[in-house]
């Protein structure tokens, strides 16, 4: 996940605490561990399902207009997938163990839940390495507009790619402006957000065309057109031409991010957000009952309360709730309604990867400083050619043999999510995003088939390394290396995302489809179901995915007949 909008990133924090509360902030840790009793009476007027980001940041709303509110969770911390942990024995590193950086959370919800929250710029946007003419370079974007300038250059032999550059995320970045802000307003019509957007030339590029043509259309050189591409392929398995737009959704919702496209690294690690939106919602007197497994909703479809069945390790209860807001996958609501699912099973397609250094690994590049190269997103076998062969090998049913992949390096810019002594020797973290790696080429041996495409994975890596990786990392305390790897059957299983999927399913456009809801969701804020209490408050809903907290307002808001 690169930010393209601007060259130069000032390594600056943004402080997203309330006003006359600046300055860093304890991170939340253990906020969300905080041990819950069970529900303390029968009838609530919201109930929660799932305490992922979303389900606290509607908990927090909700709570804080006065509303009677239960939150149940079934795992027994809050947090979900946007959680910080120590994953390797006897190590004090805590890493964002699933969800990593953040550009999808509006600074209202801050500013409206007084979270204690910050984020820290990346000082570079991205380094993409490569072999040319048998001599090892790179494409460097960030640090300043003259040295991204020079890179492109000296990549591409000219100017032009460059400029082709600047116009392109120059329109990207006028469109972000004007769509983040309606994320949490009441669903525009298409037509309202067209004209809203007014720009036709944008509108066609990312709503109309696949965006494989606008791509080809402005850049010639592969390697650019790969490290354009791959915001239409995060957690989304699909070609630059696909007809279904999929990948346009996708690439849509990672360039307008914060209205800038910006993706930042928060203090702390995911932990410490969902740590402080757990601390707002019980300060708002909402009630978080973790080891709560929810089993069964039933309503009657005609607005009356709804009655949420439940089990813990003690046994099964029953509570009712006037609104019942689901923070699952539009699957699992069907299934805890009790129906046939609408839509076919979703499928993730990514591999998921941290790991713990003791130092940085050289670069064969030795124009780059790794710290610069691992402190944005560092691209690996994502030329544009790359790309598509990597998901044809992988729709025929293959591993990709070049598997392509994104590093970034938490710890350069937030050293706080490591221990003042690994701090001190020079450890830093890694975190890997493999492409192209959908469900299906796990099924058979999920464990071999993960093995395999790491270790294809890290050999694209070390092939611009002047050392292996493997002699940097770290080692636990039982003696092995800090390395974990998950494929999308690992975070099914762990997390109950739906085939994997990190976004419930494919992301929806951000507008109704003129029937009243977008993406056959009718209603006002695009969380509506077929049943008026019942609101989908998860990644699934209209405008969800990623780490943002919409969903989650927008289901409270919807709640709250606003």
């Amino acid at each position: 996940m690169t930010s393209f909008g601007r060259d130069a990133q000032r390594d600056t924090e943004r402080d997203t605490a309330p006003d006359g509360e600046r300055g860093e902030r304890g991170t939340g840790r253990g906020a969300h561990r905080r041990a819950d009793r069970p529900p303390h009476r029968d009838v609530y007027d919201a109930v929660i399902v799932g305490g992922g980001h979303n389900g606290l940041v509607a908990a927090a709303y909700l709570a804080r207009a006065g509303r009677s509110v239960l939150l149940l969770e079934r795992l027994a911390t809050t947090g979900g997938a946007a959680v910080s942990t120590r994953p390797f024995a006897g190590v004090e590193a805590r890493l964002s163990r699933y969800s990593y950086l953040v550009s999808l959370l509006p600074a209202k919800i801050v500013r409206d839940l007084g979270l204690r929250f910050a984020v820290r710029k990346r000082a570079v946007s991205s380094y993409t390495p490569v072999e040319r003419g048998g001599r090892p370079g790179g494409l460097l974007v960030g640090g300043d507009e003259a040295r991204t300038r020079e890179s492109f250059a000296r990549l591409t032999g000219s100017q032009r790619e460059y400029d082709s550059w600047r116009a392109f995320y120059g329109r990207t970045g006028r469109l972000a402006g004007k769509v983040f802000p309606t994320l949490t307003e009441p669903l525009p019509t298409r037509a309202e957000l067209r004209s809203r957007i007014d720009d036709e030339a944008a509108w066609r590029m990312l709503f109309e065309e696949p965006v494989g043509r606008a791509i080809e259309e402005h850049f010639d050189d592969d390697l650019v057109r790969g490290v354009v591409l791959t915001d239409g392929l995060i957690g989304t398995f699909a070609d630059a031409h696909d007809p279904s737009l999929v990948q346009n959704r996708c690439f849509l919702y990672h360039v307008i991010g914060g209205g800038t496209g910006d993706w930042d690294v928060p203090v702390g690690g995911m932990g410490a957000l969902t740590g402080a939106l757990a601390e707002a919602a019980r300060a708002a007197g909402a009630h978080i009952a973790t080891g709560h497994e929810v089993l069964r909703i039933d309503t009657d479809g005609s607005g009356a309360p709804a009655e949420v069945a439940y089990r813990t390790a003690a046994g099964e209860g029953r509570v009712v709730g006037r609104n019942v807001l689901v923070g699952a996958s539009p699957r699992a609501l069907a299934e805890l309604l009790g129906e046939e699912p609408a839509l076919p099973a979703p499928e993730g397609a990514q591999l998921k990867v941290n790991m713990l250094l003791r130092r940085l690994p050289r670069l064969r590049d030795t124009s780059v400083d790794p710290r610069e190269a691992f402190g944005g997103t560092f691209h690996i076998a994502e030329g544009y050619a790359e790309l598509a062969r990597a998901h044809a090998e992988a729709a025929a049913g293959e591993l990709p043999s070049v598997p392509p992949s994104e590093i970034y390096c938490h710890s350069l810019t937030d050293p706080s999510i490591l221990g003042p002594e690994l701090v001190e020797q020079g450890y830093q973290t890694l975190t890997l995003f493999g492409l192209h790696t959908p469900a299906r080429l796990f099924e058979k041996d999920n464990q071999g088939a993960r093995e395999v495409l790491l270790t294809a994975t890290l050999a694209q890596l070390d092939a611009h390394l002047a050392e292996p990786l493997t002699d940097c990392l770290a080692f636990d305390a039982d003696g092995r290396p800090c390395i974990e790897a998950k494929t999308p059957l690992d975070l099914e299983r762990e997390l109950r995302l739906p085939g994997g999927h990190i976004f419930h399913r494919d992301l929806s456009w951000p507008y109704a489809d003129g029937a009243g809801g977008g993406d056959g969701v009718p209603g006002r804020w695009g969380v509506e179901t077929a049943y008026p209490n019942i609101l989908l408050c998860g990644a699934g809903a209209v405008r969800g995915g990623g780490v943002s907290g919409i969903p989650g307002h927008n289901a409270a808001m919807a709640a709250l007949g606003r």
